[in-house]
């Protein structure tokens, strides 16, 4: 018991909070002294120093703390899985698809806009600019559709009713796609320019897909497969229509995958045109309906 009483003291003597500096952390707040002196009721009462006592045995306090520190692990992982949802997490390993799309993206839009050199008066190529306007306007869906119901309604033979019935189908078919691929996609062009009133008309508001590439690639095939030509025509066509949608991007309208995706639709149409192809007797039967439209009008 001697050596007992002795280490205590010894303990007490190298125990830091013993020292005069850290003895103002040892006594008790005002607070608590009016609290004691009131309950005690009598003389003020002594200062209680406090004093850490180590346990003796090692074992003993590692086991309390693991069978502390268990559940407590156990309910703050569960309280970060809730405060954190997995789908608000960053995630900080992107995949490799996700990496190649967006470098894609951002090289397009790049390409675009230093491929649009004829924006207003800014561009290095302004004075091309008007050239550049009515090249595109080649491509517009208000000249094509009004052409062709000009065209249909001078027109004498079967065939040529036929084929240009055809046409009309092909371009309502075109400009309703476009316009709902546009409202749902809904994609700025490059230089983010507000649409003119021939594209209100058009319903060419947004940038993807191009409706110009789209409508011009769809109109040659049409016309090469349709209309006997000769090689120089053959090959102008095909120009015309490659330029248009060129046109669009020098003009700031459209990303050249906006153009992109509009030569592969013009291709989709006329081949779904092609598969749906209206007979003579039915375009007759159409021709009679809209006339009978016409004469009761």
């Amino acid at each position: 018991m001697p050596g007992t009483q002795a280490q205590f003291r010894a303990r007490d003597r190298n125990n830091v909070l013993n020292r005069p500096e850290f003895l103002s952390l040892n006594q008790p707040s005002r607070r608590e002294q009016t609290v004691g002196e009131g309950r005690g009721g009598g003389g003020p009462r002594r200062p209680v120093f406090r004093q850490q006592s180590q346990q003796d045995s090692t074992g003993g306090r590692g086991a309390r703390e693991s069978s502390e520190s268990g559940p407590t692990a156990d309910s703050g992982g569960a309280k970060d899985a809730s405060r954190w949802p997995e789908q608000d997490c960053m995630q900080l390993n992107p995949s490799f698809k996700g990496i190649a799309i967006s470098s894609l993206l951002a090289i397009d839009i790049s390409l675009s806009k230093r491929l649009g050199v004829c924006v207003g008066a800014r561009g290095s190529r302004a004075p091309l600019r008007p050239m550049i306007t009515l090249l595109a306007l080649t491509g517009h869906a208000l000249p094509w559709i009004c052409g062709t119901l000009i065209c249909l309604w001078r027109s004498s033979t079967l065939a040529g009713q036929e084929v240009l019935l055809n046409l009309l189908l092909a371009l309502i078919l075109d400009l309703m796609t476009v316009a709902g691929m546009q409202k749902l996609v809904k994609r700025r062009g490059p230089w983010d320019f507000p649409p003119s009133f021939f594209d209100y008309i058009a319903m060419d508001m947004y940038s993807f897909p191009a409706a110009h590439a789209s409508r011009a690639v769809m109109v040659s095939k049409f016309l090469l497969n349709h209309l006997v030509l000769a090689v120089p025509l053959r090959i102008l066509l095909c120009l015309w229509a490659f330029l248009v949608g060129v046109s669009r991007v020098l003009l700031g309208k459209h990303h050249l995958s906006d153009v992109g995706c509009g030569f592969a639709l013009g291709f989709l149409h006329f081949s779904l045109v092609e598969s749906v192809w209206l007979d003579s007797a039915t375009c007759q039967t159409l021709i009679s309906i809209g006339t009978l439209g016409w004469t009761l009008v």
